[in-house]
């Protein structure tokens, strides 16, 4: 077996060395060509960079501008198959890439990041908020710049709960939210939806002080205890009391045409979700433009913390042969003034306290739609105001997996079986109540009922499924798992 797979090893490198000789050929072609036509070769120090925020174009323009002896040959690309494919090939690897900081563990852990310790100044530490440079950090090392942030807010439909004669700005506690939400299903909305987001679940199990992740300074032992941790515990409760009220849509996924519908028609009048949500809701639903407000996230006591729900870090990659050039262009996107602000216009929310403290952006009302129009989409509320604050009051603390990207994966093979389950039951009961009523199917024939689903799965069954497979995995992989 050994043999087999070193000759195909061999094999592989004798195709990487082949496309390198190409394209060396090529190269020099192509400069000999330049010669022969008498104009001058191109000196500059290329990097590549893979990002795939829309505004990473306007960057890279104002970086060459300020740094005329380096080019940036931009690729948007998003995901982490492609990056774990060159790492895997050994070839068209980036010099820098936008990786998520739930992903950033995974590639610091695994050697493939370059440690900017001995490059950041002493002042990084306080320019960015407490939560996005604790999550560029692996064993006091930093391997990655804050490019953006989500701490989570409660973005609401305020037309909707007044209607159902609800002051979402009094809502603290889970308690609070949770009568509110049988107040709103009384008017025939739920107050928020979730199918199983793993990326929401994660975040309230943070906002719940959860700790269920550890990883050692050699990044070679992981802890995982999620089903003792204390947060998950809280947070898995609530949400299952929540389920089983049918206060919550479990129907429509995030993200999906039925979602958007839903928030467009005031079915579904809520969101907990991170900051970069203000965009999002202006391109998703314009039609609900005036409407919505922004809040500080409930939580269980009512104190005001809450937790990062997205966001990413500008990486220099280890495999790189020109980190001084890299980490330049790095620094100019994550720390330099041009390169922030350039991001922020373009629907970015920033990591960095100088543009939160800002007055200009405090104070700022409206954001820009697809047009470059300033809509004036949270009722004239100063809505940076609010998130700004929910950046200072994400906890520090909570560790990812350094191998965050499978388990997020296996969620829904795993958790998602409670609300599917979940789904089976609802609908079993409407159409249970329906049969009740004497209603008509679309042949007009009287309604069958569904059968009762049985073999009930609840998301502590599913958090304990998880828990297992994401052991198993770690171990698989070489980690030291208890």
């Amino acid at each position: 077996m050994f043999h087999g797979m070193f000759h195909a090893a061999i094999r592989r490198a004798s195709a990487v060395a082949t496309r390198r000789a190409i394209a060396a050929v090529a190269s020099i072609a192509a400069i000999a060509g330049l010669a022969a036509c008498g104009q001058s070769a191109d000196t500059r120090t290329h990097i590549s960079v893979w990002s795939w925020e829309p505004s990473m174009e306007t960057v890279v323009q104002r970086f060459e501008s300020e740094n005329p002896d380096i080019a940036v040959d931009l690729t948007s690309i998003s995901g982490y198959d492609n990056l774990n494919t060159a790492i895997q090939d050994g070839y068209n690897m980036p010099d820098v890439a936008q990786i998520e900081y739930h992903a950033l563990r995974q590639y610091a852990v695994s050697s493939q990041l370059l440690d900017l310790t001995g490059r950041v100044g002493s002042d990084f530490g306080s320019f960015y908020t407490p939560g996005t440079w604790a999550s560029v950090h692996l064993a006091d090392n930093v391997y990655g710049l804050p490019m953006d942030s989500g701490p989570m807010a409660f973005f609401y439909n305020k037309t909707v709960f007044d209607d159902a004669g609800v002051d979402a700005t009094k809502i603290r506690t889970w308690d609070d939210y949770y009568k509110a939400a049988k107040k709103i299903k009384a008017t025939g909305a739920y107050i928020t939806a979730d199918s199983g987001d793993v990326s929401f679940y994660d975040a309230m199990i943070w906002l719940a002080g959860g700790k269920p992740f550890a990883t050692s300074q050699d990044g070679k032992n992981v802890t995982v205890n999620l089903t003792g941790d204390k947060g998950v515990r809280k947070f898995t409760a609530f949400w299952q009391k929540m389920i089983n009220e049918d206060l919550i849509d479990t129907r429509n996924v995030t993200w999906s045409d039925g979602w958007k519908r839903g928030l467009g028609r005031g079915t579904i009048a809520s969101v907990f979700s991170g900051a970069w949500m203000t965009s999002l809701l202006q391109s998703d639903v314009p039609g609900s433009a005036g409407l919505w407000r922004v809040a500080q996230m409930p939580t269980a006591d009512g104190k005001q913390v809450t937790a990062e729900n997205g966001g990413s870090a500008i990486c220099v990659l280890q495999s790189t042969r020109k980190p001084d050039a890299a980490y330049r262009f790095a620094e100019f996107v994550a720390h330099n003034a041009e390169g922030i602000s350039a991001r922020v216009d373009g629907g970015a929310f920033p990591a960095d306290l100088p543009t939160l403290t800002s007055p200009e952006f405090l104070s700022r009302t409206t954001i820009k739609d697809s047009r470059g129009l300033d809509i004036p989409y949270f009722g004239g509320q100063q809505f940076n105001r609010v998130l700004a604050q929910a950046a200072k009051n994400v906890t520090t603390g909570y560790q990812y997996l350094p191998f965050e990207v499978y388990a997020r994966s296996d969620f829904s093979a795993t958790v998602g079986t409670a609300y599917r389950w979940a789904n089976s039951w609802q609908s079993y009961v409407k159409r249970q109540k329906a049969v009740k009523e004497g209603l008509l199917d679309d042949d007009g024939k009287p309604l069958k009922p569904f059968d009762k689903p049985t073999d009930k799965v609840t998301l502590k069954q599913g958090i304990a499924l998880w828990e297992k497979d994401i052991k198993e995995y770690g171990t698989n992989q070489g980690f030291t798992v208890q």
